[in-house]
């Protein structure tokens, strides 16, 4: 049995299912509440029900007291729906409502997508939960205080793990430690989110997606968010890399694909002689493409170069307009600097 929940000051609607709570059943839907622990302790996602009745399941006294429940408020980690609901909460869309959070993860699993990229799951505590809009990123806190930051590959509402797409920089201290000795159950540090890279959700305009090697890693999360809240926006994912074994996931964006709205361009700078697909850089054949993108928005990310080129192509060849681009550049850090985008 399903309920329909409303949310009374955004109008959105979503369906939970009786043996879920409303916080898993709207972020299994695309729309953010907040929330932290996502066990009845903390209180982050504390709202009211104006309408309709919960159980209250195992929300703790000291942040639900009986008083809160008799004035119709809940926790939405642990309240299901025991009718159709009305209900009042904020909701997450801005770098302000996300806060930023200190936490250790355990090395769920290790995963070779290609010769030179790793798919690394972050397990956070049992009691702990990492909020962020999707195609932010963390920073990894190496022991000397330095930092290593990775676009998180995942979207909001698949949560459980969080994961990182880590290509191998050779000489770079940290990615080696990836590739060579990581191991699952390893703990780390990590600090987050952060970036202002993420998808803006109050708009209507099509999408032009844009990703060179592990760039795609935000596009990605980007993505399968739009897909959860049932977003039908036009989006063209165009990904690039020099050969096959850089587009690592290629199959899942062609699984994305299979949707009408939603059109995959996987390029290659050096192809081999059988490759019947796109050639040449990324950012110039979605350009040949998109000659006119006036009424777009666009996601870029990659090398610091191929965003620079993009920019600078998109906005003065193309008609993009200057506020409708969005970027993430993925910089490698040296052992000298204290952060860096796409570290290694």
């Amino acid at each position: 049995m399903s309920f329909q929940v409303s949310i009374q000051s955004s109008q959105h609607n979503f369906q939970a299912e009786a043996n879920e709570t409303v916080l898993d059943a709207a972020l299994r839907q695309g729309l953010a509440l907040p929330y932290g622990c996502r066990d009845g302790a903390c209180g982050a996602c504390r709202g009211q029900v104006l309408s309709g009745q919960v159980d209250h399941g195992k929300a703790q006294a000291h942040a639900l007291s009986e008083t809160d429940r008799a004035a119709g408020f809940t926790l939405f980690c642990c309240a299901t729906a025991q009718s159709d609901l009305t209900i009042e909460c904020r909701e997450v869309r801005s770098l302000q409502d996300v806060p930023v959070k200190t936490l250790p993860a355990r090395v769920q699993k290790l995963t070779r997508a290609a010769s030179d990229v790793m798919i690394v799951e972050l397990k956070l505590p049992a009691s702990e939960r990492l909020q962020f809009l999707a195609g932010q990123y963390i920073d990894i806190l190496l022991k000397d205080g330095r930092r290593r930051a990775f676009s998180l590959a995942n979207a909001p509402h698949d949560d459980a793990c969080l994961q990182l797409h880590i290509r191998l920089v050779p000489g770079g201290e940290f990615t080696e430690h990836v590739f060579s000795t990581m191991k699952e159950r390893d703990i780390v540090r990590l600090n987050g989110p952060h970036g202002s890279f993420f998808l803006r959700e109050e708009s209507k305009k099509p999408m032009l997606l844009v990703a060179g090697g592990t760039g795609f890693a935000p596009i990605k999360a980007v993505v399968e968010h739009a897909i959860a809240e049932n977003c039908e926006r036009p989006m063209d994912i165009y990904w690039g890399g020099r050969g096959r074994d850089d587009l690592y996931l290629a199959q899942l964006a062609e699984q994305w694909a299979t949707r009408p709205h939603i059109r995959f361009v996987p390029v290659l700078a050096e192809p081999d002689a059988d490759w019947e697909g796109r050639r040449g850089l990324v950012h110039q054949t979605a350009m040949r493409d998109f000659p006119d993108l006036s009424g777009h928005q666009v996601y870029v990310c990659g090398a610091p170069g191929m965003v620079a080129a993009a920019k600078r192509d998109f906005l003065s060849r193309c008609k993009l307009p200057d506020d409708e681009f969005f970027s993430d550049s993925f910089d490698f850090a040296t052992d000298t600097q204290n952060t860096a985008t796409q570290p290694d």
